[in-house]
């Protein structure tokens, strides 16, 4: 999951109420979460769902790209796909002969490393044993591997969704499994997290690069994106991407990467989520059992670092061989800020289906955009509320940004409907019913809340919004949706933009450009 893992707030409110339609939220029902803490820190969120023999369990950690530094941006990212690759006796023929290969390959790659960096006095003589003894080991190493063991293992005893994501705030691990091999759920983990071995440390980092080339380097939107939250913030973490800078991913180590597991997959710093057909008595013990004699660490550090407040406008273009695309963001709080309840409104009023305001102007009356999107970042820390458009051609995206601020100037100016809000509040009620049997959808959102700030946002949520009123959205309209406060990125097509470079060159009236 990639920066931004923007979480939309109208498909995160799954399943935690029953309230009468028309609008009336005031007989809501709560969720019935059990909590129970650990000595070593972990916690264990537990709801009951017993329609089908079904648990589907979340370990969270709440690290994510927030948390890394210039140097080893997309270690959150990479360490998620090394979580899969083992343990000392999962993915293993012999752990003992396998160790002391891993510790050589190690070894081998700082001595290349070293040699290879003297730049022309490097000896090429030594580079050449150097790669040929790492070429013999891996090659061993690979003998020793066992591909995919752990998703094999839970495949064969009926689990699925099998995944893992990483945000700028926190990793996830899903898995979703008969009701009868929660213990074997336990024991798998818990060895994951005590005694995970780094084993394809550096091919994983290879795929790691091809998957950053695919979906960020290679990807219009991607790379829009990119650029967009790397101006946006200054200072801020959330300015580099989740999956890390191209040159960080290239020289990550092991070392690195183990320091990091060590502060922050501590079991104080994670949170396990139950929902299904379990029983809390029988949870606990057997949590307690498998998980209970991990070690805490010292609490990870907080970021400490804050964005300061933006003065003024900034643009930037990128170049790429696509149809042009357009993104503006404008900074607003951290979860738990009041002014979030009246901008879900705001991003849902207007890209929230057909009958919202950039659809019906941009896309249906004026017909100058193929896609026109708001949605509203929820971030641990200040985040941003981002338009996203793709002009219909010949249009422009010139054409589209200033249709993007004239639809925000009548919000300014004038507030929605009654009718408009009302609306937005039942669409979101029936998203509500719509997922109530989803014990799946219960557990990402109980743990994703619980990463951000704490789970019982969710059962807040509803009675917020509904105090939400249309002077309210106008208010942070104004508010946040500034000239003072945005970014604009634009992509535009490199050939197309070298063309009028060159035409503007040639142009005998334009006076010689000064020479500094």
């Amino acid at each position: 999951m990639n920066k931004k893992t923007l979480v939309s707030i109208f498909s995160v409110f799954t399943c935690i109420a029953l309230f009468t339609t028309g609008g009336s939220f005031a007989n809501s029902l709560k969720l019935d979460v059990k909590e129970h803490v650990l000595k070593n820190g972990l916690k264990l969120l537990m709801l009951e769902k017993h329609e089908v023999p079904i648990v589907c369990v979340r370990i969270n950690y709440k690290v994510g790209s927030v948390d890394e530094r210039p140097g080893i941006t997309g270690v959150s990212h990479l360490f998620e796909h090394m979580m899969f690759k083992g343990t000392k006796i999962f993915g293993t023929r012999a752990y003992a002969a396998e160790k002391p290969l891993l510790e050589k390959e190690e070894d081998l790659v700082i001595k290349l490393s070293d040699e290879r960096g003297r730049g022309e006095a490097a000896d090429k003589k030594r580079i050449e044993s150097f790669e040929k003894e790492l070429g013999e080991v891996r090659k061993k190493l690979r003998d020793l591997v066992v591909k995919d063991e752990v998703f094999s293992l839970y495949l064969r005893h009926g689990a699925s969704g099998l995944n893992a994501a990483t945000s700028t705030d926190g990793t996830y691990y899903f898995c979703d499994l008969p009701a009868n091999k929660l213990e074997l759920w336990a024991f798998i983990e818990a060895d994951r997290m005590k005694n995970l071995v780094l084993r394809e440390f550096y091919s994983e980092r290879d795929v790691v690069m091809e998957e950053r080339r695919l979906r960020t380097e290679n990807s219009p939107m991607g790379l829009l994106v990119e650029q967009l939250n790397a101006v946006s913030f200054i200072a801020h973490p959330y300015r580099w991407p989740t999956i890390g800078w191209r040159s960080d991913i290239q020289h990550i180590t092991k070392a690195e990467t183990e320091e990091y597991f060590k502060r922050y997959y501590a079991p104080n710093n994670a949170v396990i989520v139950m929902v299904g057909d379990f029983r809390p008595d029988e949870a606990i013990p057997l949590v307690e059992k498998y998980f209970g004699d991990i070690l805490a660490q010292p609490a990870p550090p907080m970021v400490k670092t804050v964005e300061p407040e933006q003065k003024g406008e900034r643009r930037v273009e990128i170049e790429f061989e696509s149809n042009p695309y357009l993104a503006i963001s404008y900074h607003i709080p951290a979860i738990g800020h009041p002014d979030l309840y009246a901008l879900d409104i705001l991003g849902s009023l207007l890209s929230e289906g057909r009958t919202s305001r950039l659809y019906k102007s941009l896309i249906e009356d004026k017909r100058i955009a193929v896609m026109a999107h708001a949605y509203n970042g929820i971030g641990k820390y200040p985040d941003t509320f981002t338009f996203i458009a793709v002009p219909r051609a010949p249009h422009t995206v010139a054409e589209i940004e200033a249709a993007f601020y004239e639809e925000i100037e009548k919000l300014k100016k004038t507030p929605p409907t009654d009718w408009e809000v009302q609306k937005i509040k039942n669409q979101l009620e029936a998203d509500f019913i719509r997922d109530l049997n989803s014990a799946s959808g219960l557990a990402n959102e109980i743990g994703q809340f619980e990463v951000l700030s704490d789970w019982r946002y969710i059962n807040t949520f509803m009675d917020k919004l509904a105090q939400v009123t249309a002077e309210d959205v106008m208010r942070v309209a104004n508010k946040y949706l500034s000239k003072s406060n945005r970014t604009v990125a634009t992509l535009v097509k490199k050939e197309n933009n070298h063309k009028m470079k060159e035409t503007k060159g040639t142009d005998t009236s334009v006076k010689p450009a000064m020479t500094y």
